[in-house]
């Protein structure tokens, strides 16, 4: 019988195991329970790994509540371990600014908590809901707009699955949904037979057509990604996945594997993003990681804007910057690789999408648009008044 490829181990994770778990072999590396357990989370294993600055030491020290910090020692092994600037390790370890509130911002700014029907389940769209299947994430954004509620065990946000058979029971009573985002925390954090278990609930609720995972955990925790896993996923077909990437740097030999299994098991991938200061926010940056995920067989599917989360100004950019982004990708590459880009509006508005203004506007019956060379180009459009820019009367 043939066997099947180990997963692999790139030579940037070989050398950190090595170095700091020693005692790890290389199959406990590649046990995503074991990564989970070996978690780093305490100021005294950060400084064991990282050279911290003050700032980040001090901010560490001064966590309490939830959106603790945690790192896979796999996703430890792709940061900057000297570099307090390095992009993934500033998503991670927390500093001293996100302890500041701005104007604007707040701990639920979508308004999730207002369009919860049952808990852990959020209906806002007609035809969608959002299930929250559990608080835990194998690593924690700084970023993250659930920071109210991941991390901490037990409190108001605590997800069981007698909130699951909740949940369920609502979509079950109300056949205008067909649409199922799975999240949380990472629903792929959860255990293969609790998993199949949720998902064959779904699948047999008739007018349920669409079930969506939304993780980060093929990014930061490939290995979880077993033949039993995406044996269970096949199992419960049609499934799409949304999984969550930053940077570049990110798609290693490991991330490359877990897409791979993905996409070998039917599942169509796609990418979510959110625009960070500082650390993905130029098209050249952008534009190595879209055509690193399309050679991955990930469709780039959402550039979102910062959400206004209790102290993450630090994070956000000027909106202009995401216009930037996606008129610098326009016309320069192709468009598999160019995502909408998306305000999640505060206030659970919804996403609504952003584009640059490609119409000049109108000559006659002509519509004249402008192309991402700046040229501009009639279109026949008689009859019409799209496009026609308003009068301002003189002061």
């Amino acid at each position: 019988m043939r066997r099947r490829p180990a997963f692999p181990i790139g030579q940037d994770a070989a050398a950190f195991r090595k170095r700091f778990f020693p005692d790890a072999g290389k199959d406990d590396w590649n046990d995503w329970r074991w990564q989970m357990r070996a978690r780093i989370r305490s100021l005294s294993e950060l400084e064991r790994v990282f050279r911290l600055s003050d700032d980040e030491r001090t901010a560490v020290g001064r966590h309490t509540g939830g959106l603790p910090v945690g790192i896979t020692p796999y996703y430890a092994s792709v940061m900057g371990l000297d570099d307090p600037s390095e992009p993934l390790r500033r998503t991670h370890i927390p500093v001293n600014e996100e302890y500041l509130r701005m104007p604007g911002e707040a701990d639920d700014p979508l308004g999730e908590d207002h369009d919860t029907s049952v808990p852990g389940l959020v209906h806002r769209y007609p035809d969608r809901v959002l299930f929250l299947t559990t608080g835990t994430c194998s690593t924690y954004c700084r970023y993250c707009t659930r920071s109210r509620m991941v991390g901490q065990a037990g409190g108001e946000y605590n997800l069981s699955t007698r909130q699951w058979d909740q949940a369920l029971s609502y979509i079950e009573a109300h056949p205008e949904i067909r649409d199922v985002l799975l999240s949380g925390g990472d629903p792929l954090t959860i255990a293969d037979e609790k998993l199949d278990y949720l998902l064959g609930r779904l699948r047999r609720i008739p007018h349920v057509e669409f079930i969506r995972l939304g993780t980060k955990v093929p990014t930061v925790l490939p290995m979880r990604i077993t033949r039993d896993l995406t044996r269970i996923l096949k199992k419960h077909h049609p499934i799409w996945m949304s999984i969550h990437v930053t940077h570049p740097s990110e798609l290693t030999p490991e991330a490359t594997e877990a897409y791979s299994r993905l996409a070998d098991a039917g599942v169509p991938l796609g990418s979510q993003t959110v625009l960070l200061k500082g650390i993905n926010d130029s098209v050249d940056t952008m534009k190595a990681m879209y055509h690193g995920l399309l050679k991955r067989r990930v469709k780039p599917y959402y550039l979102y804007q910062c959400d206004p989360i209790t102290g993450s100004a630090h994070f956000r950019t000027p909106v202009s910057k995401g216009i930037e982004i996606i008129e610098g990708l326009r016309g320069h590459t192709t468009g598999y690789a160019i995502p909408q880009f998306v305000i999640d509006a505060p206030g659970g508005g919804g996403k609504i999408p952003l584009l640059p203004d490609y119409v000049v506007g109108r000559d006659g019956d002509d519509l004249v648009l402008r192309n991402f060379e700046g040229g501009h180009y009639r279109y026949p459009d008689p009859g019409e008044s799209f496009g026609a820019r308003p009068e301002v009367s003189p002061c």
